[in-house]
Parts: C-alpha cells; sequence; structure tokens
C-alpha cells in the first residue's frame, strides 16, 4: 500500500473515531426532563429529508466535478482557450444570477426555487455531453445559474424551516445542522469520486457520470416535492411579524457584520476555488515518486479532512467554548498559513499535509459561517442577501483565472491568497469588536 492510500485510510480511521462521538439529537432530549417529545429508536428525525436531498444534489455535483475538464479536452476535442472560456461563463452566469435566484426565491418560494435547480442542472448535464459549442456554452450558463442556487436558496430553505418548525424544541441544533451537512457534503465527495471513477473504467466514457448525475437530481426533485415545506421571505415575514419597520436589502448589506461575512467568504472561498485549480500541477511539481501519482486518493484524503474538521466542530461547540465569529478568525489565520507555506519552496509530503490542512479549514469553515449568516440575516430577504454575498465570488475568481493565466503561476497565485486571508481575518476581527457577533 502506497503512502496516499494509508494517509487515506489512516483519515478515515479518524473520521470513524470521531463520529462515535458525535453529539445526537437524542442526547440533547434526554437531558431535557420535562421534554413532551422523547426520542425514540423509531422516531424520524425532523430534518431527514434535508440530508437526503443535499447529499443527492452534492453528489450529483461531486460525481460530474472530475470529469469536466476532461471531457471538454479528451472526447470533446476543445482547446484549452474555449475550456477556460466555458469556466469562466459559468462564474460569470452565476454572478450575474445571483440577484434574481435571491428575490425570486423569497418572493415564490424556496422549495419552488430549489426544484427548478434540479431541472436546470439536470438539463446542464444533459447539455455538457453534447460536442457542440453553442450548447455547452449554454450548458455552462445554465450551471451557473444552477450553483447560484445551490449555494444560496437551499441553504436559505434549511434555516428559516429550522425556525419555521421551531426544531430547537425537538433536540435540534442550527450549529449542529450545518456541521452535519458539512459533514454529508464530504461524504458526497468521497462516494461521487469512487463511484464517477468507476463508471468511467466500466462504460468507456466520461459523459458516464454526468448521465448519473441527471438521475440523482431527478431523484432530489422527488424528494423536494413529496417533503419540503414552502417557505418565502417577504411574504412570510409579512404574515407573521407585526413589526412595521423592516430592514431593505441594502440596510442589511451595509451592516459591518455582514460587509465582514462577504469580505471574508469572498476571500476563503476564492481562495478555495484556485485551489481546486492549482493543487493537481503543485503536487506534480514537488513529485518525487515514479509514475502517475494516484489523484483519487489524495482528492479523498482531501475530502476525508474536510469531514474530519466538521466533526471535531461538532464535538467542540456543542459546548459553545468561544464565539463563532473568533472561530472564523481562527480558520482564516490557519489557512493563511498554509497559503504562505505553498508560496515557498515545499517537499512532496508537506505539500499533501498543507493541502489537507486547508481542507480541515474548509470543513469547519461551512458550519461556522453558516451559523453566523443564520443569525445575522433576516428570513424576510435571507435567500436575496445569500445570493448578493455570491456576486463579488464569481467576479473574483474569474479576475483571478484572467490574470494567474496558466497553471504555471501557483506559487504566486498562493502568495496572493494569503495576502488576501490576512486582510480578510482583520477584517472579521474588527467587526467582531465593533458589533455583538455570535
Amino acid at each position: 500500500m502506497g503512502y496516499y492510500e494509508t494517509s487515506f485510510y489512516g483519515l478515515l480511521t479518524l473520521c470513524a473515531g470521531l463520529l462515535a462521538s458525535q453529539p445526537t439529537r437524542r442526547n440533547e432530549l434526554k437531558k431535557v426532563a420535562d421534554s413532551r417529545k422523547p426520542a425514540t429508536r423509531e422516531d424520524r428525525h425532523p430534518e431527514i429529508y434535508w440530508y437526503q436531498v443535499y447529499a443527492l444534489v452534492m453528489g450529483a455535483d461531486w460525481i460530474q466535478g472530475p470529469y469536466l475538464y476532461s471531457l471538454y479536452r479528451d472526447e470533446h476535442a476543445l482547446s484549452e482557450r474555449v475550456v477556460s472560456s466555458l469556466f469562466a461563463t459559468g462564474f460569470l452566469s452565476g454572478a450575474v444570477s445571483a440577484y434574481f435566484v435571491g428575490a425570486l426565491a423569497d418572493k415564490h418560494g424556496r422549495k419552488s426555487i430549489c426544484m427548478i435547480f434540479c431541472l436546470l442542472y439536470a438539463m446542464s448535464c444533459f447539455l455538457t455531453i453534447v460536442p457542440v459549442l453553442p450548447l455547452l456554452y449554454l450548458g455552462r450558463i445554465l450551471g451557473g445559474i444552477s450553483t447560484s442556487i445551490l449555494f444560496s436558496v437551499f441553504d436559505s430553505w434549511m434555516v428559516t424551516n429550522f425556525r419555521m418548525l421551531r426544531l430547537v424544541e425537538h433536540g435540534c441544533d442550527l450549529s449542529r445542522t450545518y456541521a452535519t451537512t458539512s459533514i454529508v457534503n464530504s461524504l458526497s465527495a468521497i462516494v461521487g469520486g469512487v463511484v464517477s471513477q468507476l463508471l468511467v473504467r466500466i462504460t468507456g466514457t466520461k459523459k458516464a457520470p454526468f448521465m448519473l448525475s441527471a438521475g440523482l437530481l431527478y431523484w432530489a426533485l422527488q424528494l423536494i416535492w413529496g417533503h419540503w415545506l414552502e417557505n418565502f421571505g417577504s411574504k412570510a415575514s409579512e404574515k407573521v411579524s407585526k413589526t412595521p419597520e423592516k430592514r431593505s436589502l441594502w440596510t442589511t448589506l451595509k451592516q459591518p457584520s455582514i460587509l465582514a461575512l462577504a469580505f471574508a467568504s469572498t476571500m476563503f472561498e476564492g481562495s478555495m476555488y484556485l485551489f481546486v485549480f492549482f493543487w493537481t500541477p503543485t503536487i506534480k511539481s514537488v513529485q518525487k515518486s515514479s509514475g502517475e501519482l494516484p489523484y483519487g486518493y489524495i482528492f479523498s484524503s482531501f475530502m476525508a479532512s474536510s469531514m474530519a474538521a466538521a466533526l471535531i466542530f461538532n464535538i467542540v461547540m456543542q459546548k459553545r467554548p468561544f464565539k463563532y465569529s473568533r472561530l472564523l478568525v481562527g480558520i482564516l489565520l490557519a489557512a493563511n498559513f498554509c497559503f504562505a507555506k505553498l508560496a515557498g519552496p515545499k517537499t512532496e509530503d508537506a505539500t499533501f499535509w498543507l493541502f489537507c490542512l486547508f481542507e480541515a479549514c474548509v470543513g469547519m469553515y461551512w458550519p461556522c459561517v453558516g451559523y453566523l449568516k443564520g443569525h445575522l440575516v433576516e428570513d424576510e430577504s435571507r435567500a436575496k442577501v445569500y445570493s448578493m454575498l455570491r456576486i463579488p465570488l464569481n467576479v473574483f475568481v474569474v479576475l483571478s483565472l484572467f490574470i494567474a493565466g496558466d497553471s504555471k503561476h501557483f506559487a504566486k497565485v498562493f502568495s496572493t491568497c494569503s495576502m488576501l486571508l490576512t486582510a480578510s481575518f482583520g477584517v472579521v476581527w474588527a467587526a467582531s469588536l465593533k458589533e455583538n457577533m455570535p
């Protein structure tokens, strides 16, 4: 067994140990002596359909991810320039559609928009396997819109549903929900990578993962249709709240805490997307062993690191030993350390473990930022605000890829990411001192 295989199984063992130590809803209900809803083995978890749908939609995303570039280059025989243009089209589509996606979700219902996501993303999958350039561009446009929905409207539905059904009374905790969601995402990535590789090996074509992805999206659509409750933004607020004064969208976005989160999210998630583009050439540049690197095991190790961090987050933040804003500062500092080291001289082993450490930061980042946004953003405009926060992220990634040029300049890219992350944790720290952030 090689070094990377051993590392992967070691990380999986760590995840198994942490999983056995997780706080659960059943244990929380046992602590409440006067609980009228004691949990039993037959009791269905009130968020089970959220986790099922999220596993399916993220699985659909992860299954096609490893082969999108390869499909364009190898089977469709597109040039590097055209492939870069297709990727940039997806990010620009996400940026342009962000505001409209959030506004439509808040007005017409988040469940409905999530169902539309399943249809749009499935159409994107079908268009991606057709080697006709205009259709490929249309596929990336639909993919960009779908990504905008996935990372804004789904979260908005979950948080509002959590509060609408008063799930705290059922032993649930929003922080634990976000952590479990991050764990589900990591598991979907690990399984998706293995399944997509098997599919390509069996069928002999890189189109197969996209077909399976469309099937998973149809399955998710059925679950959303049959089991999710609809919730809205301003309409719901008008029915429930009698408070005459409501924050406008721009008033919300101008809050120092929201601005700090927006800046930190753009810098961290932008660095994360750049990491996705540059990790392969980086680790290949320091490779000492002969032969092809086991990219599948390396990628799975990253995802196992992310999952382990999310499991640790769940255990540590159960007792709230410190504020989430302080934890976010620590995550940004750790990510800054990773990129600063990656920008300099390094060995193959050090590069691998620095990447694993950054993925651990990612595993803690998602539940931490999700919890902060869940508490700082009001339900009446949640999807709209979440979507707006993604606009600078998409613009940042497109500009970064344009400026970076090709994959040979990864050291400069990592150095820039380090400087931007330094600025981001300073902004979050200043905002947390000025405002009472959770």
